[in-house]
């Protein structure tokens, strides 16, 4: 059984002034692990709050996918380095690296995000995707992160796209957990999660506006300080809490098929993406009241509601690998009832002409 531990946090303007106290009781010997525009963002406010205290191993870029290649790579330069812990920066596939680079090392790992697109830095699991982008495997982990430090001044100076990207995919993680644990029998901490994630429902929708105007003129106000909470923390405990099998549904399950296209990986945010396919899921669920009013919630905040505006067709022919990758996806392990590819394609066909 997964232990239940909670990725513990410092948020705010001067995060990083609690690196010394929490990581000295790590080690001395750290190895940075982050994306190349992350690391030119944050590192040298890092190396300021590390000060002399710490032995900077190396600050690597890890590439541009988490991929068991990209970590074979960090694995053999760094195995005898003498690294007492990793700190992972930036976004979702640079802290799903370094996670899955510390957990092969056997080191703690904290983590920096850079921008909020995901709860990469306070989960314990990474997505792992092959070298070619396309969805390979869910790598999961005892416990999360040792400390999650969230400068949000670095998140408001980032392109606000990532920011509303993060909404969408948190968003889903609400109707997903509901989805998937909905005819299950639910002990003590999967009740706990399925409250924690109304969080990333009303609270969030009544203040994403708000924090993506200030994003955008770069001010790290309490709205946004109060998104980014949620998008990195209260849906990392979501994903901690709950068992497993209900941590994802239909919306996370057709991203990943959706992969399948030539350059969709790489041409589409995923938060954006999930979004999206949290349509399709409340559309197949019947939910279609539903389904508007997260319609008309993505409308406001600038998240494409179809596959049409993305430039994609749906048609059955081309959508067959897509929709038989979606019902084999780790995500649809476990769901209400049973889905054929019929029903989730007619799901798709009504969501774009909602």
């Amino acid at each position: 059984m997964k232990e239940s531990i909670f990725c513990g946090y410092t948020i705010g303007r001067d995060a990083f002034d609690n690196f010394e106290n929490i990581c000295m009781q790590l080690g001395k010997n750290v190895l940075i692990v982050g994306g190349k525009t992350a690391l030119s963002v944050s590192l040298d406010k890092i190396r300021e709050a590390l000060a002399d205290k710490f032995r900077i191993i190396d600050a690597a870029v890890y590439g541009t996918e988490c991929c068991e290649e990209t970590v074979t790579v960090l694995l053999e330069k760094y195995r005898d380095s003498g690294v007492d812990f990793v700190i992972g920066i930036g976004g979702g596939k640079a802290l799903d690296t370094a996670k899955y680079l510390a957990y092969m090392l056997k080191k703690p790992i904290v983590t920096v995000p850079t921008i909020a697109s995901t709860c990469a830095a306070s989960s314990a699991m990474s997505v792992v995707y092959t070298k070619d982008h396309v969805f390979s495997k869910f790598v999961h982990y005892e416990r999360p992160a040792y400390h999650c430090f969230i400068d949000t001044q670095i998140i408001a100076d980032a392109p606000m796209s990532f920011l509303r990207a993060g909404i969408g995919d948190t968003l889903a993680k609400f109707y997903e957990v509901e989805f998937s644990a909905r005819n299950s029998k639910k002990n003590y901490s999967d009740e706990m999660a399925l409250s924690i994630s109304a969080m990333c429902n009303k609270p969030l929708m009544r203040d994403a506006v708000t924090a993506l105007s200030d994003a955008k003129t770069q001010r790290a106000s309490e709205e946004l300080e109060n998104v980014i909470r949620i998008i990195v923390i209260s849906t990392g405990m979501v994903s901690m809490l709950i068992n497993d099998k209900y941590n994802g549904a239909v919306a996370h399950a057709l991203f990943y098929g959706l992969t399948n296209i030539d350059g969709f990986e790489l041409n589409f945010l995923h938060g954006d993406v999930v979004a999206y396919t949290t349509t399709v899921q409340l559309v197949l669920d019947n939910n279609v009241d539903e389904a508007k009013k997260v319609r008309t919630f993505l409308e406001q905040i600038g998240i494409e509601t179809t596959l049409k505006q993305r430039g994609i067709i749906v048609e059955r022919k081309k959508f067959e690998k897509i929709l038989t990758s979606t019902l084999a996806d780790p995500d649809m392990e476990v769901v209400p009832y049973k889905i054929t590819t019929d029903m989730l394609f007619d799901a798709i066909v009504k969501t774009e002409s909602l």
